[in-house]
C-alpha cells in the first residue's frame, strides 16, 4: 500500500534493465558527457526525487543502487548525466513507508523528548486513530520505526504536524529549497487590549509583519498576514524558524495567546480532533 507513488521518470528505450531494476537517467540520452562536474550520489538521488539522502545511503549499503551499470559505493561522486538504477527491493521498501497527520496538543514537543515533555509521536497508537480516517492502511508497530516530524510545532502550539517515514515527503516540506506554504491562526493581545486588538494595532506594524522583519540576523521571507477576526491573525509562511511567529509578533508589540497550524501546502487539518491522527490519503499531495 502506498501513500506516495514512486516518482516515475519519463521512459526511454533503456528505461528498464534486464534484471528488472528501474533505471533513472539524470540527463537526456543526447546530453554530452560531463567534463569533470560531479555531485555526491546521495545528493543526486535526492535531487531526482528518488528518496532522501539518508535513504539513498541505506539503499547503497544494501546494494540496491547501480551507477552506469556498476554497483554504487557510499560517498560516490557521480556526473549529473550518470545513469542511476534502483532495484525493485528499494521501490517495495518505499511503498511501505507511511506519512501520518496528527493534531498536536499543547504540552507535546515535535521531535525528541526534552525537559520532561513527551514527543507527539507517542500519540500515534491505534486507540488515537481518528475514526473518520478512510485509509485502508492497517496499523503496525513497524510504522513507528524512523517516523519523524517534517517541520516544527512548538510545545505551546496545537494543530497540524506531519510525521513521516518517507524522505521524499520530508525533503518536500523542510528541504533547503522547500516552497510549501504553512498556514496558522494566531490569537494575540496588544498591551492591555485583548478584545478588539485589530482596532488598536497600527496598520504599519501589520505591514511590517508581512515583510521587513529579521530573525537571527537574517531577513525573513515575505509572508501573508491578515486579520481573521478582531482578536486573531492569519499567517501564511514559506519558512519555519524556531518559534518564528511568536518572535515576529514580539517585535511589533503583540503577545501570542494561542497558535494553531491549520494547513501545510494543500493538506488541511480539517476536523481532525486534538490528540488524534490519520494517514495521509493516497490522493492527497502537499
Amino acid at each position: 500500500m502506498s501513500q506516495h507513488p514512486p516518482v516515475k521518470p519519463p521512459q526511454s528505450p533503456a528505461a528498464t534493465t534486464t534484471s528488472g531494476a528501474r533505471r533513472i537517467r539524470a540527463a537526456d540520452p543526447g546530453t554530452p558527457p560531463s567534463s569533470g562536474s560531479t555531485i555526491r550520489l546521495n545528493k543526486r538521488m535526492a535531487e531526482l526525487g528518488l528518496c532522501s539522502r539518508r535513504e539513498a545511503d541505506d539503499w547503497i549499503a544494501r546494494g540496491w543502487v547501480r551507477v552506469d551499470g556498476a554497483p554504487a559505493v557510499m560517498g560516490q561522486p557521480v556526473a549529473v548525466n550518470a545513469r542511476i538504477e534502483v532495484a525493485r527491493e528499494a521501490e517495495q521498501h518505499q511503498r511501505q513507508q507511511v506519512t501520518i497527520l496528527i493534531n498536536k496538543p499543547v504540552g507535546y514537543v515535535s521531535g525528541q523528548a526534552e525537559d520532561g515533555h513527551e514527543p507527539a509521536v507517542v500519540l500515534v497508537q491505534p486507540q488515537n486513530r481518528w475514526r473518520e480516517c478512510n485509509s485502508r492502511m492497517r496499523w503496525g508497530h513497524e510504522q513507528l520505526r524512523g517516523l519523524a516530524p517534517a517541520g516544527r510545532l512548538d510545545i505551546d502550539s496545537i494543530g497540524l504536524l506531519v510525521l513521516t517515514q518517507d524522505g521524499r515527503v520530508a525533503r518536500q516540506l523542510i528541504g533547503e529549497d522547500s516552497d510549501i506554504e504553512k498556514e496558522y491562526l494566531v490569537r494575540v493581545s496588544y498591551g492591555a487590549e485583548t478584545v478588539n486588538v485589530q482596532a488598536a494595532f497600527p496598520p504599519d506594524q501589520l505591514a511590517l509583519l508581512c515583510h521587513g522583519l529579521s530573525l537571527d540576523g537574517e531577513p525573513l521571507r515575505p509572508a501573508r498576514v491578515e486579520w481573521q477576526n478582531p482578536e486573531q491573525l492569519r499567517f501564511v509562511l514559506k519558512e519555519g524558524k524556531k518559534r518564528q511567529i511568536r518572535r515576529m509578533c514580539e517585535q511589533v508589540g503583540l503577545f501570542v495567546t494561542g497558535l494553531k497550524r491549520v494547513r501545510i501546502g494543500m493538506v488541511n487539518l480539517g476536523h481532525l480532533p486534538v490528540g488524534q491522527w490519520r494517514y495521509l490519503a493516497p490522493h492527497e499531495r502537499f
